[in-house]
């Protein structure tokens, strides 16, 4: 989403502080004070927007920041307000799986035989065909995965934030860890990088300030070597709580190559790839978490591109996420940047839905041939190992339409209020109780 957008919606209420990017032109006007981050030296932002601003300034040093700030601030306040800009040098960071390798890397896990969980973003840190992989957690996370962290007495929690996605009802997250520390032989031990994010949202019993590697490597001499056949007992239990995985998605890991990017944007398609999808490589999950953004998947797919021209990159996306940037997919043609796009169109909003309209897609075959984008559409599961193959082998960018049912929800699920253990697996009356209730009688 171009930063104007932000911009323009809260020009006369507040400020906005944004990133820019090639799009800084596009924020020429109509902003209180913007504060621009990332700035590219492709464009020069001061000379373009010199005439639409009171004052602009681009900083050389970080020691002029703070006075900088306040200096914007008071500027554009003082008299008749108008809009000031503050150019800020790009800052080169390394993606999570850059900063934080994947824990195959570290031998805690492999000495101990410790089962690992993740949250949405940390997919692909460790390696899922791992014995000790659980996959995700969370609302969305899987039945085994959830019910480990309830029943775990001593969690090593690795940089997570504690989102309200991953605990859900905190007073409920946790119990035989809690329980545990209250008896003095267990707990949470959160390492996390900054002190102040330790004790945010889950009271935890020992907090490990500093590098995550650093950390992990002074506590390996006094780790006990265990192996899986020692957690038999622990391992079989979870084996039953195992579910399938979709049939799309199996045949997309079994048709993977050594180095396979996956971007998605913000939907039910990303909590099923997040589920289904099997990750060996770090860094190989880019998606948008938090402050979830839909349309985020084409250009970061394209980036990714770019970056790593002999990785395979696959975009995967709903049919309404997919419109937010759909236009991107010119950019890949004329560049002939070979991204692989497949999304699952069931023609609805299939998480967030307007209460009184039922939106019309276009006919994305036909978009895709303007484009001149290769294109395929399915809607039949036996068609898909095919075609699968066929967007894989593509020379080019490539387009994948999987024609998929309306009203199927994303299972597992936690329900609000409830704890990680009180989750909805099956499509059953409940879970058809809870989508009416959460639609308000529209849909379930």
């Amino acid at each position: 989403m171009e930063p104007r957008t932000v911009a323009e919606s809260f020009a006369a209420l507040s400020i906005v502080i944004c990133k820019s990017g090639y799009g800084q032109k596009e924020n020429a006007s109509d902003i209180a004070v913007v504060v621009f981050g990332s700035y590219l030296a492709e464009a020069d932002i001061l000379s373009i927007s010199r005439a639409c601003t009171k004052w602009n300034v681009m900083i050389r040093h970080v020691s002029e920041l703070s006075r900088r700030i306040e200096e914007a601030f008071l500027i554009a306040t003082s008299g008749r307000p108008e809009p000031v800009l503050v150019g800020l040098p790009m800052l080169r960071l390394g993606c999570l799986g850059g900063r934080f390798p994947r824990l195959r890397r570290y031998p805690l896990a492999d000495k101990a035989s410790i089962p690992d969980t993740t949250t949405l973003q940390g997919l692909s840190a460790f390696d899922e065909l791992d014995e000790k992989s659980l996959h995700m957690l969370g609302m969305h996370g899987s039945a085994y995965s959830n019910t480990s962290m309830q029943e775990a007495d001593l969690i090593l929690a690795l940089g997570a934030r504690f989102d309200d996605r991953v605990t859900l009802n905190i007073q409920k997250f946790a119990p035989t860890a809690k329980k545990a520390a209250a008896e003095g032989h267990g707990g949470i031990v959160h390492f996390e990088i900054s002190p102040k994010n330790t004790i945010k949202v889950v009271q935890v019993t020992e907090a490990v300030v500093g590098g995550v590697s650093d950390n992990l490597a002074q506590i390996l001499p006094l780790m006990k070597n265990i192996t899986m056949a020692d957690r038999h007992k622990w391992t079989k239990s979870k084996d039953g709580r195992r579910a399938g995985h979709s049939t799309q998605f199996s045949n997309l890991t079994a048709n993977r190559k050594h180095k396979t990017v996956i971007t998605t944007g913000v939907g039910q398609h990303q909590m099923w790839t997040a589920q289904h999808f099997q990750w060996q490589y770090p860094c190989t999950m880019i998606t948008s978490g938090g402050l979830g953004t839909m349309g985020f998947g084409l250009p970061a797919a394209i980036g990714a591109k770019v970056a790593q021209p002999e990785a395979l990159v696959i975009y995967i996306d709903g049919d309404t996420s997919f419109t937010m940037t759909l236009t991107e997919l010119s950019t890949a043609a004329q560049f002939n940047i070979s991204v692989k796009v497949i999304f699952l169109n069931n023609e609805e909003q299939g998480m967030d839905r307007y209460a009184h309209t039922h939106q019309q897609n276009p006919d994305f075959i036909e978009l895709a041939k303007a484009m001149r984008v290769h294109h395929c559409r399915v809607s039949k599961p036996e068609e898909m190992v095919d075609s699968l193959e066929w967007l894989i082998n593509t020379d080019g960018p490539a387009l994948l339409e999987v024609s998929t049912e309306r009203k199927v929800p994303v299972l597992p699920m936690v329900p609000a209020g409830c704890g990680l253990h009180e989750f909805i697996a099956e499509k059953d009356k409940q879970g058809k109780y809870f989508m009416r209730q959460r639609t308000c009688g529209l849909h379930g």
